[in-house]
C-alpha cells in the first residue's frame, strides 16, 4: 500500500483544495491529510485564518478524499509524521517547490500544480475588504502602515497630519495626505487614531458621526464623560469603537492572562507593572512638543491592563505621584492601588528610565514577564521550588499590531464586540488618567 501525505490550513475550503486533495489521493492508496492548529499557523505569523479548526477539519473530511485527519502543532511535525506512518510520497501544491526538498531523505516529494485563479486569501480578502485612514503625527502610524500589508484585504487609503516630519516614505506616499479629517473620511470606511490624546475625543466623534469605524490608540478620550458620549454614539450607529492596546492582542500576553486566571500561580495579590522610555525625549532634545504624549498618556494605559484585567476595576484606593514639567507633562509617573484583597502598582516614565517588567504575585508561585515586558514572547511562572518553574514562548508578530488589525477587522466584518478589551477596562483606564489631570489623590514631587 502508497502511503500519501499532503497538509494545509484549508481555511474557506474551495474547489483548489478539493482539487489539489484528489491529485494527492491519485498519487497512492492511502491519504493522510494533516491540517494546521491555530497556534502553528500564529507562530508562522498567518493570521488571517477564519475558521477555527474542528470547522477546518470538518471541511477535509466532508470531501470523503481523506483516510485520515491529523493536526499539524509544531515545527518538525512533518518528518515525525513520515516515519510514524510510514509515508511514500510527501505532497504539496508547486507555490512550495523547493521548501521541502529536506523531505526528501524520508521519502518522495511532489509538488502538484496548483488551480489558477482560485485561492483562500482572494476570498478573504474579496470578503472584506477595508480602507483604512490614519490620523496623528505618531510614528507608531509607520509601523501600523506596515503591518497592514500582512492581512488579507487591508488597504490604507490616506492619512490626515499637521506634521510628517517622522513619517516613512510610504505614508508620504499614500494617495491622500491632508491636514483635513473631513477629506479623510471621503476616502475610507474606517479610521486609525494615533494623535495626541487631547485631540481623540473630538477626531474620535468626528468619524463616529460620519459613519466611520475607530481604532484609537488608549486613551481613546482622557474624561469619562467624553468616552461615554463616544461609546453611545458607536452603539447607537453600529460602529465599531475599539481601544487599541497592542499588548492587549499579543499571543503570549493572552496565553499568560489564561494561565493566571487557572490558578497556575494561587490567588492573585500583587500586580507591579513598569513601563518606561526616553526615546521620543532624546528625539526632541528634551523638551515635549504640542505632539509629545505625556507618560501617563503614553504608557499608563498599558502599564494599567494587566492590574485592571487581573485585578478588576473596583479598587478600594489609589495614590498618584508625578514628576511634572508644566502643568500636565509628567517625566515620571507612580500610582499605588489598594484593592479588598490584593494591591498593585504602576510605574511610567517618558523621562526616567527603569527596568521595564512585570510582576505577578501569588499565593502559590508567581509570573515573571522580563523588559520589555508589553512586546514579550517569553514569561516564566516561578514557584518556591524552582524544579517547578515553567518557560513558556510564543512568537511575536508585529509588536502585536497585526493581531489588532485582523481583531479589528473581524469585529467590523461580524459586527461583534471585541472582547480582548472590555469597555469596563478602558473605561477604568480614562478614570485613572482623567485623575491625573483633575490633580484628584495626586501628589507632585
Amino acid at each position: 500500500m502508497v502511503k500519501v501525505i499532503t497538509y494545509g490550513t484549508y481555511d474557506l475550503l474551495h474547489y483548489g483544495h478539493i482539487r489539489l486533495l484528489e491529485r494527492a489521493k491519485a498519487l497512492g492508496d492511502y491519504l493522510i491529510v494533516g491540517v494546521t492548529a491555530d497556534s502553528f499557523d500564529l507562530t508562522r505569523g498567518k493570521i488571517n485564518v477564519q475558521q477555527p479548526l474542528m470547522e477546518r477539519i470538518e471541511a477535509v473530511k466532508a470531501t470523503g478524499l481523506a483516510d485520515e485527519i491529523i493536526v499539524e502543532e509544531y515545527e518538525g511535525q512533518k518528518i515525525d509524521d513520515i516515519k510514524r506512518y510510514g509515508v511514500d510520497i510527501f505532497t504539496v501544491g508547486s507555490d512550495w517547490k523547493g521548501h521541502f526538498d529536506y523531505l526528501s531523505e524520508y521519502c518522495k516529494v511532489v509538488y502538484l500544480d496548483r488551480t489558477q485563479g482560485v485561492s483562500s486569501s482572494e476570498i478573504r480578502a474579496e470578503k472584506r475588504e477595508l480602507r483604512i485612514g490614519l490620523v496623528g503625527e505618531s510614528i507608531v502610524l509607520n509601523k501600523f502602515a506596515s503591518e497592514c500589508h500582512y492581512v488579507n484585504g487591508v488597504t490604507v487609503t490616506g492619512v490626515c497630519t499637521h506634521d510628517d516630519s517622522d513619517f516613512s516614505n510610504e505614508l508620504k506616499g499614500l494617495p491622500l495626505v491632508t491636514d483635513s479629517i473631513d477629506n479623510l473620511f471621503d476616502v475610507c470606511d474606517a479610521v486609525y487614531i494615533a494623535s495626541h490624546p487631547a485631540r481623540h475625543y473630538e477626531e474620535v466623534k468626528a468619524a463616529l458621526l460620519a459613519g466611520k469605524h475607530v481604532l484609537c490608540e488608549s486613551p481613546v478620550a482622557i474624561s469619562v464623560k467624553s468616552y461615554q458620549e463616544l461609546k453611545k454614539i458607536s452603539e447607537e450607529r453600529h460602529l465599531q469603537l475599539v481601544d487599541s492596546l497592542k499588548t492587549a492582542y499579543s499571543t503570549a500576553y493572552n496565553r499568560m492572562m489564561l494561565l493566571i486566571k487557572s490558578g497556575v500561580i494561587g490567588d492573585v495579590k500583587s500586580v507591579d507593572s513598569i513601563c518606561t522610555s526616553l526615546s521620543d525625549l532624546e528625539r526632541k532634545e528634551g523638551k515635549p512638543t504640542s505632539h509629545t504624549w505625556n507618560s501617563i498618556c503614553a504608557w499608563g494605559p498599558t502599564a494599567m491592563l494587566p492590574i485592571f484585567q487581573l485585578l478588576g476595576t473596583n479598587y478600594v484606593s489609589k495614590q498618584i505621584t508625578s514628576h511634572l514639567i508644566g502643568e500636565h507633562f509628567d517625566t515620571f509617573t507612580k500610582v499605588a492601588f489598594v484593592y479588598p484583597h490584593a494591591v498593585a502598582s504602576l510605574k511610567v516614565g517618558k523621562g526616567v528610565k527603569s527596568e521595564g517588567e512585570l510582576i505577578i504575585s501569588g499565593t502559590k508561585g508567581y509570573v515573571y514577564v522580563p523588559a520589555p515586558w508589553w512586546k514579550t514572547d517569553y514569561f516564566e511562572v516561578r514557584y518556591e521550588n524552582p524544579v517547578n518553574n515553567k518557560r513558556y514562548f510564543y512568537q511575536l508578530d508585529g509588536e502585536g499590531i497585526r493581531y489588532e488589525i485582523v481583531t479589528f477587522l473581524k469585529a467590523v466584518e461580524d459586527s461583534r464586540t471585541c472582547n480582548y478589551i472590555q469597555p469596563a477596562t478602558t473605561d477604568t483606564i480614562i478614570r485613572l488618567i482623567e485623575a491625573f489631570y483633575t490633580k484628584e489623590d495626586f501628589i507632585s514631587i
